[in-house]
């Protein structure tokens, strides 16, 4: 008998990491998928205005695609939304679905991927493994790094005025991934660092998962982290700077490839009712729980933190207990230098809302059994009242 569990690890077959892979996304297509003859790219109105989705638009249409574009994306995308942009593949006979965004973006593609092509209904996929069949050909292109969605197997939806359903399966993976750091270059400090952050939650709730930790996603939580922390201020200092930004792209996705095979846990249970509610935004949501959520795990937790820890800050020394410390001291330093907003009241959240926030985080089952430490309905209003 080994010393390791058994399990499964699953990823997208193809990744391309190159600048500039997406002003050649047609030689890409036309490689790739040679029977792809229209093509809908799904993007937000943001990155729209950015001018950045005409040279990728262009490629495709070099290399003889038609090609329509749906950009009414929103943040944490309503179930309107992903059924407009499904109309719209629809109408244009779309045979090959491309997403060019951030999460969202690239969550309503791979859900345009699954719904377009057969009849099941949106409500009917909600949960673990409920798309039956197969879907279009899919084509994830990151503009922010990131929610590592380009390479992850679940699209979050929002159903109501503040909940939100995931949607994992199989067949959410990508067929391709491409990682071009040109399409960062314009993101604004507090965006870097927000998306940067919420990539290291994902590194770091893989590597503490406690059900499905594996020695794989391992492997990619501790590169992703390395990465990321390691290049995060110079991408915020400097947004020019195309080595750190490529390697926050490649740092993301590696994170993104850790948390699809060992689940997140408590940082994004906490994290989701912050977003739903406030209308904060995801990696933000995640970053103001974090160190609190770090320290509650602490107990049972602190031998892996303090491994990460020799990743994040090489010089922490002294006790298990010590070096886990440290590396929640570091992610604070990070949230300081970057000057995102560290506490609660910053976004507009009172003590008044403390109970309701516990109430909808202890909703997220899901995640909450990932963790490592039980989380009670009075751990997490705790948390949440010491990140106020």
């Amino acid at each position: 008998m080994t010393d390791f569990p058994a399990f499964a690890f699953s990823t997208v077959a193809h990744i391309v990491a190159e600048l500039g892979a997406a002003g050649r996304l047609g030689e890409h297509i036309a490689q790739r998928f040679p029977a792809a003859k229209r093509a809908l790219l799904v993007t937000d109105p943001g990155f729209l205005k950015t001018g950045l989705v005409d040279a990728p638009a262009a490629s495709l249409r070099a290399a003889g695609l038609a090609v329509a574009i749906y950009s009414n994306v929103v943040a944490d995308p309503p179930e309107a939304v992903v059924l407009e942009a499904v109309a719209a593949a629809r109408e244009h006979r779309a045979d090959i679905v491309i997403g060019l965004g951030g999460g969202s973006s690239m969550d309503v593609a791979k859900l345009i991927a699954v719904l377009a092509g057969n009849d099941q209904p949106l409500n009917a996929i909600y949960g673990i493994g409920n798309v039956k069949g197969s879907r279009l050909p899919l084509v994830q292109i990151p503009t922010t790094a990131g929610t590592g969605s380009e390479v992850t197997n679940i699209a979050i939806v929002t159903t109501g005025a503040t909940t939100k359903m995931g949607v994992v399966a199989p067949q959410l993976y990508a067929d391709l991934a491409l990682l071009d750091a040109e399409l960062t270059l314009g993101l604004p400090p507090m965006v870097t660092a927000a998306t940067g952050i919420d990539a290291m939650v994902h590194a770091i709730e893989a590597y503490t998962s406690r059900h499905k930790k594996n020695p794989l996603s391992d492997i990619f939580a501790r590169k992703a982290l390395g990465l990321l922390s390691a290049n995060l201020i110079r991408a915020c200092e400097n947004g020019g700077d195309l080595a750190a930004r490529q390697a926050m792209l490649l740092g993301a996705m590696l994170a993104g490839q850790a948390f699809s095979n060992a689940p997140v846990a408590a940082v994004h249970a906490l994290a989701y009712p912050i977003g739903g509610i406030f209308h904060v935004p995801h990696g933000l949501s995640n970053s103001l729980v974090l160190p609190h959520v770090l320290r509650f795990n602490a107990p049972e937790a602190a031998a892996l933190y303090a491994e990460l820890a020799e990743i994040v800050v090489p010089q922490a020394s002294g006790s298990i207990e010590a070096r886990a410390e440290a590396l929640v001291v570091a992610m604070q330093q990070i949230a300081i230098i970057t000057g995102i907003e560290r506490t609660l009241q910053q976004v507009g959240i009172r003590e008044t809302d403390l109970d309701r926030l516990a109430d909808d985080a202890m909703l997220q089952t899901r995640l909450l059994g990932n963790n490592p430490r039980t989380v009670t309905r009075d751990d997490a209003r705790a948390i949440y009242a010491a990140a106020l």
